[in-house]
């Protein structure tokens, strides 16, 4: 049986490296992560936790992968939601790559997958990042390709 999981796909007019830096530099984090703000080095091993504006830890976990700037693997836990921090950790993998959208106009855009899935046999917090992600990451890719993100907090 396959472990409960969520994948996003998106597009976006940046480069790999630009869309790295945008996933690892935690001002910019806050400014499409609805104010949380993230806390790591992104190095492998390396602790992370995204923290709420009145400095609580929202989720927390460790930095399994880095490759700048094609993949980065997040073993996450939810730290404020009893019942998502009960189903244990789950992991996030990131993964970057340069793609041709109609190769005909001369489009080029960094594709970023998501893939979450939880470790164990929960699936209350695959529900929840599945309505999250798509907000973050509609934010992320406003940011990007225009200055400014889609949803405010």
């Amino acid at each position: 049986m396959s472990k409960p999981s969520f994948v996003y796909v998106t597009y976006i007019r940046t480069t790999p490296e630009e869309l790295w830096a945008a996933l690892t530099d935690p001002r910019t984090i806050r400014r499409y992560w609805f104010g949380m703000s993230a806390e790591s080095d992104f190095k492998a091993g390396s602790p992370w936790r995204l923290k709420l504006d009145d400095g609580r830890v929202a989720d927390a976990g460790e930095i399994l992968e880095a490759d700048p700037p094609r993949r980065l693997v997040i073993r996450w836990r939810n730290e404020f939601r009893p019942e998502l921090k009960a189903e244990g950790y789950s992991r996030c993998t990131m993964q970057i790559e340069m793609a041709d959208y109609y190769p005909d106009f001369g489009g080029k855009a960094a594709k970023l997958t998501i893939r979450h899935e939880i470790e164990g046999e929960g699936g209350k917090f695959i529900e929840a990042v599945s309505g999250g992600w798509p907000k973050v990451l509609s934010n992320l890719k406003s940011l990007l390709e225009t200055g400014d993100v889609a949803f405010k907090e």
